[in-house]
């Protein structure tokens, strides 16, 4: 895949310019595709850090465990309308928060 947009992928616990650790996580026709891509980083690792949650209801615990270790996507190059991984996760906690819970 050659796109023109690429998603690479970081952890919130590194810092911000922090190279070390950044995975490439595919290249996209548009930004479109991308965003897509990104979003579903985002939501995985939602799903991921509820599992490790003392509160696996609670979407402003799940937020603040997402900022502290959550997979942070972001698309190349950065384009209007710009895709935030950390407003995204903001608006789908409580959603993640109210799926079927499985802690297996």
């Amino acid at each position: 895949m050659s796109g023109e947009y690429k998603v690479l992928t970081a952890d919130n616990f590194h810092a911000y310019d922090d190279d070390d650790g950044v995975d490439d996580c595919g290249s996209y026709e548009t930004q479109e595709e991308a965003v897509v891509a990104a979003k579903l980083i985002v939501d995985k690792s939602l799903r991921w850090e509820r599992r490790q949650s003392s509160n696996p209801g609670d979407p402003d615990e799940l937020y603040d465990r997402y900022m502290d270790f959550g997979d942070d996507p972001v698309i190349r190059p950065d384009t209007e309308p710009h895709f935030s991984a950390w407003e995204y996760a903001k608006s789908r906690c409580a959603d993640i928060c109210r799926e079927t819970f499985d802690n297996k």
